[in-house]
């Protein structure tokens, strides 16, 4: 039997995102979501606080999975970006 996947969006018009499984997508978006639900991060502290959490818990690169979840929810317009130096992710309000 075959894995549920899920085709993700890239926030840039004209790129396209990769398909991962459903599931590590649905991990993965939960555990940024709520690490962005207690204060907004540089890029750095939210791979970091990412990898911290899920460490031991998932099978796969945790930075990369990272990336790709969090340009898909860039994409989706949950998450944004600040406009000041270093930028921060923040949940869109």
């Amino acid at each position: 039997m075959s894995e549920e996947r899920f085709q993700t969006l890239h926030p840039q018009k004209g790129k396209v995102n990769k398909n991962i499984a459903l599931d590590k997508y649905l991990f993965i978006k939960s555990h940024l979501l709520d690490i962005l639900t207690e204060s907004e991060l540089s890029h750095l502290e939210l791979m970091e606080e990412l990898f911290s959490r899920v460490n031991g818990k998932f099978t796969g690169g945790v930075q990369w999975y990272g990336e790709t979840v969090k340009l898909d929810l860039e994409a989706r317009q949950i998450i944004a970006r600040t406009s000041g130096k270093p930028q921060k992710y923040k949940l869109k309000s």
